[in-house]
């Protein structure tokens, strides 16, 4: 006989279950979705009642029905903490009682809106932070994102969209959780949603179906969250492996990617996001993110804001999982051929300009354009990946 959904519900919490109990550190288990309306809130208050008929002491930290009926209708049994007022600006605003939790120390919290921002002047800056907290704390954390929101996607997700997803998570903190679902409809499926109104009031759906919900988007995103989900699922395979005979392809291990950034915000955003995506796809040894310091750079020549962007993508960089390299040298192409042999780089990713002709871009004098012609020279293998903005 065929597994019934109560069936496979009852052995994804047993699962879960198990790991919570192997673990004095918190267990994380991420709902990964392609847009609003799938169903991650749904699913994970599912689980919430398989792991509270099971004898788990279960919390519903934070949960964001927006109105819809058949969530609403999942919240009972568990034990729901009231959200804590907050008054900024003279508004009072909701948000997750972080210290209600911690002092209540459930076994698993739900916690929805992975990628919320949190009202200034609470202790952390945003959800993913309080998240990070509790699991550290040894409490186990059942969340919920869209793909939109992973940093490394955010040059995509704007290219496919139009959207620019001012809210956004470190992919490290998908790579460090212990599972990650993927909650999938189809494009046709999503969408009957939206018109059926069961995702937002009906006068939002016109506008929704003509912009972030048209089908195109909705399928790349699709498109995205399978991916991120499969290589994720690919990596924990591999780690739990060991050092046993392997059944998949081995993943290269030897690569080490070397970005080169300049002052140009935009431009060492999308290169430093591009690197963090191949660094991850071939399982890189390291990946470093160098920005050479001209004469012409020094403190005292540029602007604070200039000064602040550079400090932000250095960050970034950071929080993406890269190391940090800078260097002071006026000749820029040497510096970056030194660093790429010290670091035995073997793919260089740095930036170009966009342009319909690209070769005839090259055919002009310019950094890339210098430093392309000294690697050909070198007879080296360090590749060269071009990143346009």
């Amino acid at each position: 006989m065929a597994p019934t959904e109560q069936d496979q519900r009852d052995t994804s919490a047993e699962r879960f279950l198990r790991l919570v109990q192997a673990k004095r550190r918190g267990t994380l288990k991420v709902y990964l979705g392609l847009a609003a309306g799938v169903g991650k809130t749904y699913r994970m208050l599912q689980e919430a009642q398989d792991l509270h008929a099971h004898g788990v002491d279960v919390l519903l930290g934070y949960v964001e029905t927006h109105g819809r009926a058949g969530t609403l209708a999942q919240l009972h049994n568990v034990p729901l903490l009231p959200r804590k007022q907050v008054f900024y600006k003279g508004h009072a605003v909701e948000e997750m009682d972080l210290d209600g939790i911690e002092q209540r120390r459930p076994q698993v919290v739900l916690v929805d809106e992975l990628a919320h921002t949190n009202v200034p002047g609470s202790r952390n800056e945003k959800r993913w932070q309080d998240v990070e907290e509790l699991v550290k704390n040894g409490i186990s954390v059942i969340t919920a994102v869209n793909v939109q929101h992973l940093e490394s996607l955010h040059d995509q997700v704007l290219k496919i969209t139009g959207t620019d997803v001012t809210e956004r998570i470190p992919d490290q903190l998908l790579k460090q959780a212990d599972e990650v679902v993927n909650v999938d409809l189809t494009v046709g499926e999503l969408r009957a949603r939206l018109e059926e109104g069961k995702i937002y009031d009906a006068a939002k759906v016109p506008t929704a179906l003509a912009n972030f919900f048209q089908a195109e988007n909705l399928l790349q995103l699709r498109r995205l969250a399978v991916r991120e989900v499969a290589q994720l699922l690919g990596r924990q395979i591999e780690s739990e492996a060991g050092g046993a005979p392997a059944v998949l392809p081995q993943r290269r291990n030897d690569d080490r990617l070397l970005a080169c950034i300049n002052t140009n915000e935009q431009a060492a955003k999308e290169i430093i996001r591009k690197a963090s995506r191949l660094a991850d796809r071939f399982g890189a040894a390291a990946w470093y993110v160098l920005y050479v310091q001209t004469g012409h750079e020094s403190a005292d020549r540029i602007g604070l804001a200039t000064q602040r962007h550079l400090i932000n993508n250095l960050q970034l960089a950071t929080q993406l999982g890269a190391q940090i390299l800078r260097v002071k040298d006026n000749n820029i192409v040497a510096a970056i051929r030194q660093v790429a042999h010290e670091k035995h780089a073997t793919l260089l990713v740095c930036g170009i300009t966009g342009a319909k002709n690209l070769w005839q871009q090259l055919r002009h004098r310019s950094v890339t354009h210098d430093l392309l012609r000294a690697i050909a020279r070198d007879e080296t293998d360090l590749d060269v990946y071009l990143v346009t903005y």
